[in-house]
């Protein structure tokens, strides 16, 4: 556990007219299985927060952005990042780039385990994402880290370190730390990010889950937020969903 606490900005602190500014945007949203737990979330804060009004559709196709929606839909395959780099470029091409004002998508954690490339990921991302911002540049695309996993603890995670087999959660929390470090490192300061890990990483306290390893400091999913180690529970998509509802109405 780190020292450094995190405070997030919350939903209350958004003004009523902000939040009518945010239902006449149109948003493109591409994931997997994670992104249904966030978009989930969404709707759970919408129902206890009736002045957020989003349209929320399961589409890519263009025609469904004439108005005001919060469109998302399944990009590639797990555990292939440039099959998700390649379906939203084609996406964004084939229409959503000529009529999204926002639009971007995330990688699954299960896209950095142990023999993942994140520097290679990266790269093909970054190139992706350059062409896309030159052809389409109405549209504010933003920039995701990759979700984390739950450090695997008990004895399951005593016998694994006994044996020499790796831990759940923790060298595969490496590759995603890289990856998330590559990608903050290019676009802070310069495009909107959405630092996804750190808030799955900080505890309700503020305070980050982490370890160390080889005199370096990772993160960890905090275990409430989760119930199976990857995808969130009810109380870990609010907190995500909360937190990108705010940059989105940040954005609007």
């Amino acid at each position: 556990m780190t020292d450094e606490r995190t405070n997030f900005t919350s939903i209350k602190d958004i003004p009523d007219s902000v939040w009518e500014k945010l239902s006449k945007k149109k948003i493109y949203f591409g994931h997997m299985s994670v992104g249904y737990n966030i978009t989930d979330g969404i709707k759970d804060l919408m129902e206890e927060n009736p002045k957020i009004k989003l349209n929320i559709v399961e589409t890519s196709d263009k025609a469904d952005f004439k108005a005001g929606v919060f469109a998302h839909s399944r990009v590639g395959k797990n555990q292939d990042p440039q099959s998700k780099i390649d379906a939203f470029k084609r996406l964004v091409e084939e229409g959503i780039g000529d009529t999204a004002d926002i639009a971007f998508f995330k990688f699954c954690y299960i896209d950095f385990m142990e023999d993942a490339e994140p520097r290679r990921v990266l790269d093909e991302y970054k190139d992706t994402m350059s062409r896309l911002k030159q052809a389409y540049q109405n549209t504010t695309f933003i920039h995701i880290t990759a979700p984390l996993t739950s450090k695997q603890t008990g004895i399951k995670a005593w016998i694994k370190k006994i044996i020499g087999k790796p831990i759940w959660g923790r060298e595969d929390n490496i590759k995603k730390f890289e990856f998330n470090e590559l990608l903050t490192k290019e676009y802070d300061g310069k495009d909107p990010v959405f630092d996804l890990a750190k808030i799955e990483s900080t505890m309700p306290d503020g305070t980050r889950l982490s370890y160390s390893k080889d005199g370096k400091t990772y993160y960890a999913m905090v275990p409430e937020y989760t119930p199976d180690g990857g995808h969130l529970n009810k109380v870990g998509r609010k907190k995500v969903a909360e937190q990108l509802l705010i940059l989105l109405a940040n954005l609007s």
